[in-house]
């Protein structure tokens, strides 16, 4: 007989909203265990080591009530002593109020004291990362609008960098998926890159109107709100570049399927000057749309 297999798991997730079904082959194993731990939330991760330092600790009480009087000035079977034991001896505080007096009590707090030593290194080590994690706060407008742009049709969207710094060397990749059947009849998801009017920028700091002109060469050409919202079309965007506050890599993603993205409408202009001269950003419009006079 063959090996035994592991059956596909599927697995719903959530992005901007919305849920999709993902087959994720064999189930994750414990190398995944890091990855889990950095991308949880702050409130699940802190609350699932707190459930696990419960744990061992309330693990490790049992153990010292296994071992009957082993515990001086603590009550002969009371959990609550032995549990309030292990956390000082886990911890290293040491009150002097409870000791081991038998050898096996000895043995076991040399074993607990080694893997709180561990514990407590492996957690310092997951906070930092946690913390150190370079991450992206740009914003990218609701919509994405189709409408001409010097006398071309032009697919663009906003993207603005939330943080008040630069992003250096940044640049943004938009890539259109749909639905085809092949000339042999087989259904396929296919990507297509989309030439974009400007697709880096050495100082991304505050607003990035990206244009990808609809002429012959381009994937969108010919087609139509109906022909997109049948053929499930969806854009994704993906935006890299360099943080210079940590000097660091970071990254951003979005998608608009075919409903969020409006044909003859046009941007709400966000930009203004003042009487010195001076520019205005105006965010409280960043996601309005009108259409076309």
């Amino acid at each position: 007989m063959g090996k035994n297999r592991k059956s596909p798991e599927l697995r719903f997730i959530k992005r901007q909203g919305r849920s999709y079904l993902i087959c994720l082959g064999t189930r994750p194993s414990w190398g995944s265990l890091y990855h889990f731990l950095l991308t949880i939330s702050w409130w699940r991760f802190l609350a699932l080591i707190s459930a696990v330092y419960l744990a061992i600790n309330a693990f490790f009480a049992l153990l010292y009530l296994a071992s009957g009087n082993g515990i001086a000035s603590a009550h002969p079977g009371d959990f609550g002593d032995a549990f309030f034991f292990s956390v000082q001896s886990m911890a290293s505080i040491g009150y002097g109020a409870m000791h081991p007096t038998t050898l096996y009590a000895d043995i076991l707090v040399v074993i607990e004291a080694l893997v709180g030593f561990f514990i407590m290194a492996v957690a310092t080590g997951l906070v930092f990362a946690r913390f150190s994690l370079p991450t992206a706060k740009v914003m990218f407008s609701n919509f994405a609008v189709i409408a001409p742009y010097d006398g071309i049709p032009t697919l663009m969207f906003r993207a603005a960098n939330q943080r008040g710094n630069f992003i250096l060397e940044a640049q943004i990749k938009v890539s259109l998926v749909r639905n085809e059947i092949t000339k042999e009849g087989d259904f396929m998801r296919r990507f297509y890159d989309l030439k974009l009017v400007r697709s880096q920028s050495p100082a991304f700091s505050l607003s990035w109107t990206v244009m990808h002109q609809i002429n012959e060469s381009s994937p969108l050409y010919n087609e139509t709100a109906e022909s997109l919202q049948e053929k499930v079309g969806e854009l994704i965007v993906t935006l890299t570049g360099i943080d210079e506050t940590i000097s660091q890599t970071i990254h951003s993603r979005y998608s608009y399927i075919s409903d969020e993205i409006l044909w003859n409408m046009r941007f709400v202009d966000i930009l203004s000057f003042t009487p010195d001269g001076k520019r205005v950003m105006n965010m409280t419009h960043f996601h309005d749309v009108m259409p076309l006079e």
